[in-house]
């Protein structure tokens, strides 16, 4: 892999960060962050996600840490961006999801990118009945698709790949 190329170099080096400086993320940063999710490709450009950032000092989030085995790192987190579809935009339910992976994936490496570490709660989603009451949003609304746990990196992220050949179905 060409890793002298910024966008590939991302892609190599960002990892799952589970704990976070005290140090708060800036505003700037979160925007930032919150802007590369925006830009994501979706079908039709319809854009079904939906965000909401929630600080550490905010008492939701407390709450959200109650509704996950990993409340642990959403405690440790200085914001949580909670990730939605939003019911009535959707068009085509694979779609839609894969394009909320795609949101959350640019609002990791933009993250990285800004020296901001993250990793995606998936688990929370067996809870997002609970995680809508909890943030006072419409379950016949949203549909919760994950939350990102960010912050400055107390820790360094590992990580292994399988052999790309191992990936692959046919030799190209």
């Amino acid at each position: 892999m060409n890793i002298s190329n910024p966008i590939l170099q991302a892609l190599n080096q960002r990892r799952s960060i589970r704990k976070f400086t005290d140090e708060p993320v800036s505003r700037e940063d979160l925007t930032a962050i919150l802007e590369a999710g925006r830009w994501a490709p979706s079908g039709l450009n319809n854009q079904p996600w939906r965000f909401l950032a929630v600080h550490d000092s905010d008492p939701r989030a407390e709450a959200l840490a109650g509704c996950t085995k990993y409340g642990h790192i959403i405690r440790a987190a200085r914001e949580l961006i909670c990730i939605f579809l939003e019911k009535d935009k959707i068009y085509n339910a694979m779609k839609d999801h894969q394009a909320v992976g795609g949101c959350i994936q640019n609002m990791m490496l933009a993250a990285h990118s800004l020296g901001i570490g993250t990793v995606w709660i998936g688990e929370i989603v067996n809870h997002g009945e609970e995680v809508l009451e909890v943030l006072g949003l419409d379950n016949d609304k949203y549909e919760l698709q994950a939350v990102i746990a960010a912050g400055h990196p107390d820790q360094q992220g590992s990580s292994t790949r399988k052999e790309l050949s191992e990936l692959m179905l046919e030799e190209y």
